[in-house]
């Protein structure tokens, strides 16, 4: 969304669920939300359930625009997950938008991929543990290079 949450805010956060707090009764899909995030998914196994989703894309755009929380279709990503790759598009500004896919996203801290094959969140762990090693080691040699000075 362009405006989003105000940070350092007590009433604003409060506000802001208020205000999405209607969303999940009139989307026909599956719906996450975790503070200003929204997300929709649903098994595409025929055109209606494509079409369904498309819906509900265009009921969130058309919920957005009389309460000023418009959303920003470049920060929109879409995700397939298995074979079959169907399009979605945002209306913005009266012009229609198809949306970026995205292979990989980072979720609460675990990275997910298209293939929900878990590689990529060992790798980015184990990239992470070997520098907080080379840090701690750099540290270590330090001090022990201080009392060699010391105790001669």
């Amino acid at each position: 969304m362009l405006n989003g949450v105000p940070l350092s805010s007590v009433l604003g956060p409060l506000l802001f669920l208020l205000f999405v707090n209607e969303l999940p009764a009139w989307i026909i899909n599956s719906m996450m939300m975790f503070a200003d995030d929204t997300k929709i998914w649903t098994k595409i196994s025929s055109e209606s359930d494509s079409e369904s989703l498309q819906e509900d894309l265009n009921k969130l755009i058309t919920w957005s625009e009389p309460w000023l929380l418009k959303f920003h279709p470049e920060k929109c990503k879409v995700m397939h997950i298995g074979h079959q790759i169907n399009t979605c598009n945002m209306t913005d500004t009266g012009k229609t938008v198809q949306l970026n896919l995205t292979r990989e996203k980072k979720e609460l801290g675990v990275y997910i991929v298209d293939s929900l094959k878990p590689s990529l969140q060992c790798v980015k762990i184990s990239n992470k543990a070997t520098s907080v090693m080379r840090l701690k080691k750099k540290e270590l040699q330090k001090c022990w290079y201080r009392k060699i000075l010391i105790t001669v």
